[in-house]
């Protein structure tokens, strides 16, 4: 399905955290994503096919560097669907348009060039281009310009990449719409929805985790043990005796955790191949990886306490952690929220050495009382 830059505008615009008068952070972040473009081109070099995810990679980054060039323009009130349309027309391209309310606006699909210079060339071209845009931060004059000339060298590193335009605008709109707004409840993934109930993560629970004299932590829901007693399995205790708290914050605020779903029993067995995709061994481990890798990163930063967003560099690896599984389909956001919710709570365990674990899926939240509070 085509879209348009137009479309693309709309979409995007509201993704923009920087102020209006914001140029030179704007700059930096184009002046780098095109570094990161480059950077991912010479790990081709370097690795040849051992580097799997380079068309990935490099559609990303063309995405964000995109971007970038968007809230340049809306800072320097210039139409981006029309700077395209300038920066094709006489340049030897051929290009469609789509009969609209807009049809003058290119539509994000790949368009034809003969005469391309290499790969490589184009890049050293458009980083050269991208540093000259710096000189906007002080010296607004001309902008249009300058923006005009790093588009075209722009639209021909993406097509001397073989990455499709049209999949560079939608897979950037899911992301950065993903990453920065808010999702609708109504609007998210609820994996086990059409299971019967006894295969379903619950849609309310409350855990117990308590910590005896040997200092193993245990768990107890419904009055029952569940799981094996664990300890912190390091030589300087950190508290990861309590780490099944992030599984219940994936279980209430993703709808998706393979380990609690194992510890329950509600592995989703009556049908085949989600039970062997999606319930069982492989996935318990990517999750039991994604939450060891997450805690190693939190130590570093007290355990998130006191923030209230989640760097977009370890957002961006719990994706690649997860592609493949049903979850991936959950916006970087929720999976914002899971990883605040469940340190939040993880601390107040912690320092309790133990307490109530509450989660509500149809809230998507994760909460704590101390241990002494009575189930209901």
């Amino acid at each position: 399905m085509n879209i348009l830059l137009s479309d693309y505008e709309i979409a995007v615009a509201p993704t923009d955290r920087f102020k209006k008068s914001d140029i030179t952070p704007i700059l930096f972040g184009l002046f780098g994503e095109v570094g990161s473009v480059m950077s991912a081109s010479k790990k081709r070099q370097r690795e040849e096919s051992a580097f799997a995810g380079y068309m990935r990679d490099v559609e990303e980054e063309f995405g964000d560097t995109l971007w970038y060039v968007s809230a340049l323009c809306r800072r320097f009130e210039i139409d981006l669907s029309k700077l395209f349309l300038e920066a094709i027309n006489g340049s030897g391209y051929t290009l469609s348009v789509i009969a609209n309310d807009d049809p003058g606006s290119p539509v994000a699909k790949a368009v034809t060039k003969a005469d391309l210079a290499p790969l490589d060339i184009l890049l050293l071209r458009l980083g050269k281009q991208s540093a000259n845009l710096l000189s906007l931060g002080d010296n607004p004059t001309n902008a249009k310009s300058h923006l005009l000339d790093f588009v075209k060298l722009y639209i021909d590193a993406v097509q001397a990449s073989k990455v499709s335009f049209a999949a560079i605008v939608r897979g950037n709109i899911v992301k950065v719409r993903g990453r920065f707004l808010k999702p609708s409840i109504e609007s998210l993934p609820d994996f086990d929805l059409n299971f019967s109930e006894e295969e379903q993560l619950p849609r309310k629970f409350r855990i117990e985790i308590t910590q005896r004299a040997n200092s193993r932590s245990y768990l107890r829901w419904k009055g029952v043990f569940i799981g094996d007693p664990l300890s912190d399995n390091i030589g300087d205790p950190d508290g990861y005796r309590f780490h099944d708290v992030f599984h219940f914050a994936n279980a209430a605020v993703l709808h998706w955790s393979p380990t609690f779903r194992a510890l329950i029993k509600h592995k989703r067995k009556s049908d085949k191949d989600v039970d062997e995709a999606q319930d069982s061994g492989r996935a318990i481990v990517i999750e039991e990886g994604l939450t060891a890798y997450i805690f190693s990163y939190a130590k570093t930063l007290n355990l998130f306490e006191g923030q209230t967003s989640v760097s977009f560099d370890l957002l961006k690896a719990v994706e690649n952690f997860v592609r493949g599984y049903e979850v991936e389909d959950c916006p970087l956001h929720l999976w914002e929220s899971a990883i605040l919710q469940g340190y939040d709570v993880f601390r107040k365990v912690h320092e309790h050495n133990g307490g109530v674990i509450i989660g509500d899926r149809e809230k998507r939240t994760l909460s704590f009382e101390p241990v002494e509070a009575k189930e209901v």
